[in-house]
């Protein structure tokens, strides 16, 4: 299930798209969705309107406790892509390279093994957005996003799921250019090694997050530790996808107004408020096939789909959250997998 937006008032009985060309599936629930958008149309109307006084005469928006506070409620989809590149730092970054970055990488020389892989994985992204399935101008627009990003930092070059991440980046941002910095901000500056080659920040946090699971909720994490589920095989998609593919886009969309301001402490409040409310069902699970296919469904329910009551609950379910504490156990975690990793190496020497 997926979220329109302030934009589409119109009726939305069985239209079978949403705003961002997302198919709904077969079994969409219209009835549920339109009870919670009669609500959710009223935040969103409030809400345009106090973004519209905040960025009134054109200006930019500076970071403090007033924009962290609206940016928490959501940015409305008309200026996400400005308040997106102001608050990520991608607009301070972009004035220190040259102009028309972008473009230049375009009109440069070309990797055709990365040209390749970039054009074999195109099909596979967001096969059920209708821009995307129906003509080839958003795969080429995609297309030149990442083979510029991928140029332009050869030590990442192109990974799996960057894909879907410069897609939703262009859906909402319609600017390629717009789209490329945004990119190169969250790559290199929010998500620390999430994207390299052994790709360390993705398996270090999913194993900070098992560990905030085990400090706040240590029935779920023995639970899910005794069914023999790996925590990789619940979070990989949550922190590669950034959820997108994995929630409803305006849900994931609120988390990435977050995550452009707070940066990736917002990933681990997301994925404990998953945990944290379906704790009940989650310990009902008796193996690990039915807590693993519990774990698709709550992405899906009528919780993740009601955006602005989820993303208030990430803010109080998971309770304090400090920075501090997530450096701490990345550092731990990393420091423990280098030992082991000596050990290992020591041994074959051997």
């Amino acid at each position: 299930m997926r979220a329109f937006h302030l934009t589409s008032l119109q009726h939305t009985t069985k239209i079978k798209v949403d705003e961002y060309g997302f198919e709904r599936p077969p079994d969409f629930d219209y009835i549920s969705y339109e009870d919670f958008m009669s609500e959710y149309l009223k935040v969103l109307a409030k809400r345009a309107k106090k973004w519209s006084d905040l960025l009134g005469n054109g200006r930019s928006i500076m970071k403090n406790r007033l924009a962290k506070r609206y940016i928490r409620k959501g940015i409305p989809c008309e200026h996400r892509g400005k308040v997106w590149l102001a608050v990520s730092g991608a607009e301070a970054l972009k004035s220190d390279y040259e102009a028309n970055l972008f473009q230049s990488l375009l009109d440069g020389p070309v990797n055709q093994d990365i040209v390749e892989i970039i054009r074999t994985d195109l099909p596979r992204t967001f096969p059920d957005n209708i821009y995307f399935n129906t003509t080839d101008e958003h795969q080429q627009k995609l297309f030149r996003v990442l083979l510029a990003y991928a140029h332009h930092n050869p030590r990442i070059g192109y990974c799996q799921g960057l894909n879907y991440i410069a897609g939703l980046l262009l859906l909402v941002t319609h600017c390629e250019d717009t789209s490329f910095w945004l990119l190169k901000v969250l790559v290199e500056n929010k998500l620390p090694d999430y994207y390299s080659p052994t790709m360390d920040g993705v398996i270090t946090d999913i194993e900070v997050l098992s560990e905030l699971v085990k400090e706040k909720m240590p029935d779920v994490h023995r639970h899910i530790l005794a069914l023999g589920l790996p925590w990789a095989v619940i979070a990989t998609k949550w922190f590669i996808c950034l959820f997108a593919e994995v929630l409803p886009t305006e849900t994931v969309l609120r988390i990435w107004d977050c995550l452009f301001y707070e940066g990736s402490k917002i990933i681990f409040r997301v994925g404990l408020t998953l945990v944290g409310r379906h704790k009940s069902e989650i310990l009902k699970c008796d193996d690990f096939s039915s807590v693993a296919e519990l774990f698709k469904e709550i992405t899906q329910d009528s919780f993740a789909l009601h955006c602005h009551d989820f993303m208030q609950s990430v803010f109080r379910i998971p309770g304090t959250l400090k920075r501090t504490r997530i450096e701490s156990l990345r550092e731990q975690i990393s420091a423990e997998r280098k030992r082991k990793n000596e050990m290992q190496n020591q041994q074959k020497e051997r």
